[in-house]
């Protein structure tokens, strides 16, 4: 950990001294790109994030939004007011834990998912859902599936554990991800505004008190370390700055959390991850305009002889920061010993400097303000992309549909997901391997309490992003990761609500680094805003190089929509209405195949899809078809294209026998569409009004797709399609 020259002068001007060994390496891991977003904050300002289901925007924790009244949540949120949204409280979050999971898979995963849960937390809120985004290398590489293998073993063991659903998520396999996987992952918890906590410190006087496991000396530097590009010898060499989880400690600090919410014991919170301990205290004062007065030495340890920049950087797992009332801080240790966790009083809030004392020295004594929020912006060089020109291959149908459909990314990801417990807490109504989940949020819904009756809101759920598409084209593609994950949410009945980002690139300091990433930005804000779903939160994750490269500029988005009820049309065809129903697909081509599965099988290039104008009135289109009484089936174009959606589409007893003029119909990946099984096709056009409706075919009861593109044609069956959807599983078997 070493602090900057310019940021060493900064800093010594500021205090009017020399830094002392433990202020210098708290203010660089504060000011390090991972907490201060130096290169990235100036850009943030184009995310629109209010509304009035906003309760708590960016910059806490987590972001707080009300739900929609069950009578007002298939109404598309643009279209409602205040009096629309009820006394129940989601706060929705993400994070990365990139760099860890390359050093150590297993644990950088897993604490990946304890840091969001905390987040969720310290909002007052229980966290009731889990989505993972997970980027790797190319799947034949032996490195990406032993990564592969064990972020998932980390994230299905750490959910499992603590009892909170993973309910989806995506996987992507891209060669730019080589030595440097992305592990992105959010969470959703439900509260009230009784119980609503924020990161605010409020009283001088007031105690600090750290509740969860003991500090050692794991994680140290970890902020720093998430702020550098990983060197050939990461994994051995930056060891010790992955934390190691403790899941069962976790799940006791969620109780613990109830407990004390419950009893209103709790005035301002934050949880300790990145920076540790000097990280979450100063924030928390800083935020509220104040101060405090910590003593290292009295934080619970559980390693001998421990210095005071160990106990003040350590990102020890398990462990929150509450601000609570002098008179209750005996409640609060007796509810710690309840749930057998450690409980120190540390120090008190103060209107003065951010101090921290050890063994009766000062080691650090600093404005909180300055260390929290004083480092200057980044001013970098950046240089525009340009996207590729048509160069088109004609390869032969049957040989291209099979690698389509057995690529990777469009595959099948039930290998993952079967590992979660993703019914846990019997809220998940829609189960992974659907294109969004959905959690029921039952009437009377508070804290970690549900009542059984009433319909209720249907919270849908959708995350991920393509990195052939912002590779490709960042801003067009970030656009298209957006209205990708709302017409996940719309296929499934559900408007968006809100959206959380995790933004990763590469060095920012490469002009055509920055550029792409400066164009994800850009795209995702623009698309956000015209589908109005405000982005109330999120993170930044830069500095994702290897010796093998940047990573590709990856916006993933996680996106929370509504719907009245939980019940939605499955992705898959219904072979008792075959004769009584028809196969449409609704939105319109984009007439391009660039960032396709389709090229990357076959070689060529093309530009971006063009996408469609008025996002937001076409998932409100698709959402209401989606709902309408004759759907029997839905399923969004991704991936593949219809070649790929149609083949997910069938199952035993149910088939399809489609024809589509050529290539380019087949296999263009534009987002916005989505394959309707419908009885009552003449409702399907009242409802898309101006969009596009094409017939596909007939619905068959054979378990086939018979699939022609122009004079070729393809027949394969449900055991074939699922023997070459499911490459993971095989593969890895």
């Amino acid at each position: 950990m070493n602090l900057s020259e310019p940021d060493h002068e900064l800093v010594a001007a500021e205090l009017g001294r020399e830094p002392t060994a433990a202020e210098a390496a708290l203010f660089e891991n504060l000011w390090s790109e991972h907490c201060a977003y130096r290169s990235s904050r100036p850009l943030l300002s184009a995310f629109e994030s209010e509304g009035d289901q906003v309760v708590v925007g960016p910059g806490d924790d987590a972001a707080v939004l009300a739900l929609p009244t069950p009578e007002a949540a298939d109404t598309p949120a643009a279209e409602r007011d205040a009096d629309d949204y009820g006394d129940t409280y989601v706060t929705f979050g993400v994070e990365s834990h990139n760099h860890p999971s390359y050093v150590d898979p297993f644990d950088g995963a897993a604490t990946g998912v304890g840091g969001i849960v905390r987040d969720t937390m310290s909002m007052g809120a229980y966290p009731i859902a889990l989505l993972d985004s997970l980027y790797f290398g190319g799947f034949e590489s032996e490195e990406s599936r032993y990564l592969f293998e064990g972020v998932v073993e980390g994230i299905s063991h750490y959910g499992n554990c603590i009892g909170v659903p993973t309910v989806g998520g995506s996987v992507a396999f891209h060669g730019g991800y080589e030595g440097n996987p992305l592990v992105n992952v959010a969470c959703v918890g439900v509260t009230n505004e009784d119980r609503l906590v924020t990161a605010t410190a409020e009283e001088p006087g007031n105690a600090l008190v750290l509740v969860g496991n003991a500090t050692g000396r794991d994680g140290l530097g970890g902020a720093s370390f998430a702020s550098e590009d990983l060197a050939e010898d990461a994994e051995t060499e930056d060891r010790p700055a992955v934390q190691v989880g403790d899941p069962y400690a976790e799940k006791r600090l969620i109780e613990c959390n109830e407990a004390l919410v419950d009893e209103d014991l709790v005035v301002a919170a934050r949880d300790l991850g990145a920076a540790g301990l000097g990280g979450a205290s100063s924030e928390l004062v800083a935020k509220g305009g104040l101060g405090a007065e910590i003593d290292l030495g009295a934080v619970h340890q559980r390693e001998p002889n421990m210095n005071a920049l160990e106990i003040l950087l350590a990102e020890s797992q398990e462990r929150m920061c509450y601000e609570v009332d002098p008179a209750d801080v005996d409640r609060v240790r007796e509810l710690a010993e309840r749930f057998d966790l450690g409980c120190s009083v540390i120090g008190e809030v103060t209107e003065g400097n951010y101090v921290c004392t050890f063994d009766g020295e000062t080691v650090v004594d600093a404005d909180a303000e300055f260390l929290a929020d004083g480092a200057p912006m980044n001013d970098l060089d950046s240089t525009k992309p340009t996207q590729p020109d048509r160069d088109l291959p004609d390869p032969e149908l049957e040989s291209t549909f099979e690698a389509v459909v057995s690529d990777p990314n469009a595959a099948s990801k039930r290998w993952v997901y079967r590992q979660y417990d993703h019914e846990v807490g019997t809220r998940t109504a829609m189960k992974p391997g659907d294109d969004a989940a959905i959690v029921a949020m039952r009437e009377a819904a508070a804290g970690g309490e549900d009542s059984n009756e009433g319909t209720g809101v249907g919270l849908a759920l959708s995350s991920g992003a393509n990195p052939r598409w912002t590779s490709v084209a960042p801003y067009d593609g970030a656009r298209a990761v957006a209205l990708e994950n709302a017409t996940n949410l719309a296929a499934k009945g559900a408007t968006p609500l809100a959206a959380v980002d995790c933004l990763n690139g590469g060095n920012p300091e490469k002009p055509d680094v920055y550029g792409g990433f400066e164009a994800i930005v850009d795209g995702l804000a623009d698309a956000c805003t015209a589908l109005d779903a405000p982005v109330v939160g999120g993170n930044v994750s830069l500095y994702n190089d290897s010796v093998e490269g940047p990573i590709p500029p990856t916006p993933t988005l996680a996106l929370l929509g509504t719907r009245a009820g939980y019940d939605a049309p499955p992705a898959r065809l219904d072979a008792d209405a075959a004769g009584d129903s028809e196969l449409l697909v609704v939105g319109p081509s984009g007439d391009a195949l660039g960032g396709s599965a389709y090229l990357a099988a076959a070689g060529g290039t093309d530009r971006f899809p063009t996408l469609p104008d008025e996002p937001a009135d076409l998932v409100s289109s698709l959402a209401s078809i989606a709902r309408h009484e004759g759907t029997l089936a839905t399923h969004d174009v991704s991936d593949g294209g219809l070649a790929v959606a149609l083949a997910e589409l069938v199952g035993h007893g149910a088939g399809a026998d489609v024809s589509l003029p050529d290539h380019a119909a087949a296999f263009e990946e534009t987002p916005g569409r989505v394959v309707v099984q419908t009885t009552n096709p003449d409702a399907v056009a009242e409802l898309v009004g101006d969009l596009p409706v094409f017939r596909l075919g007939d619905v068959t009861t054979d378990g086939t797709l018979s699939l022609s593109v122009g004079d070729e044609s393809v027949v394969v069956d449900a055991d074939a399609i699922r023997e070459l959807r499911g490459v993971i599983e095989r593969e890895l078997a």
